[in-house]
């Protein structure tokens, strides 16, 4: 299939790119900067120039493709309302372009939508479309294409990590750094679900071959790691003291962080292993930042 591709040059996106090239697709990977266009071409992806905040570009990009992977999104969370309904405008805008077709349409949302209340894990057959989180804008304009006959389906993400990136704890780590402690709020029992990149890239891949129009699927390695576990894994490879704050200290402490830091985000990948035989073999979230303290320590 000729793929149209839109995060083509991101974290996620590039290793996707990778999977379709690698499973005999073509790509046409979106990209708005000539260095982004030369990464591209380097691994033979066809170069489509456009952003995410031009309409018409979104809509000839998936005028030419057979398939769309969106796998796109601002990540400046110091502004995520407003990026979670640019993403709900995109996803509205691509789905416009497919209806009438059969060409399959994979968006990306969080495994959190998947969860009816705090702490429970989220499954794929749950959608809370009441959720408190903004990111749910995602998934309710998929829900309207869904009902208006387009073939989609939800690749939700937990935090995605290899050594160089690790989701939201990317930036807990950097405020660690700045503020010279490793903190958690209360007893850090709340979980983050995790998976490494490379499998969650291969998971688009599937989706794409073997998914159903409808089905939302769980890009999980890990059902949940501890906030506290994580604290300690860094703690001691940073040689950082580690300190537990109450929640009301989350803002003053993580800033934008601090709305995601406490959450307790456990999320089952079982039933998308099962549909799309997806079986994660990339390391664990502990042992990535175990390589990336000592990285930095060398």
């Amino acid at each position: 299939m000729r793929v149209f591709l839109t995060g083509a040059t991101g974290f996620v996106g590039a290793r996707v790119a990778d999977q379709l090239l690698a499973g005999g697709h073509q790509v046409l990977g979106l990209t708005r900067s000539d260095a982004g266009a030369q990464s591209l071409m380097a691994k033979g992806v066809n170069v489509y120039r456009g952003t995410l905040e031009d309409p018409d570009s979104l809509r000839s990009g998936a005028a030419q493709a057979d398939a769309v992977i969106h796998t796109a999104f601002d990540h400046d969370f110091s502004h995520f309302v407003e990026n979670c309904e640019k993403d709900r405008l995109v996803i509205e805008t691509i789905g416009a372009e497919l209806k009438g077709s059969d060409r399959p349409f994979i968006i990306t949302s969080g495994t959190g939508m998947g969860s009816l209340l705090p702490g429970a894990v989220a499954m794929e057959n749950v959608f809370n479309a009441n959720s408190p989180n903004t990111r749910v804008a995602s998934e309710l304009a998929g829900q309207v294409l869904q009902d208006a006959g387009v073939n989609l389906s939800v690749v939700r993400l937990p935090q995605v990590h290899d050594t160089a990136r690790q989701g939201l704890l990317t930036q807990y780590i950097e405020i660690a750094r700045q503020k010279g402690i490793i903190a958690y709020l209360g007893d850090g029992a709340n979980r983050f679900a995790a998976a490494h990149v490379l499998d969650v890239a291969l998971l688009y891949r599937l989706a794409l071959e073997k998914g159903e129009a409808g089905a939302r699927y769980h890009a999980v390695g890990e059902e949940g790691i501890s906030v506290r576990r994580i604290a300690e894994t860094l703690s001691a490879a940073l040689d950082l003291p580690m300190m537990s704050l109450p929640p009301e200290r989350a803002e003053s402490h993580f800033g934008w962080l601090g709305m995601f830091v406490g959450m307790d985000l456990p999320a089952s990948s079982i039933t998308t292993r099962e549909r799309l035989n997806w079986q994660p073999v990339g390391p664990g979230l502990i042992e990535d930042l175990e390589q990336v303290a000592m990285t930095t320590n060398n």
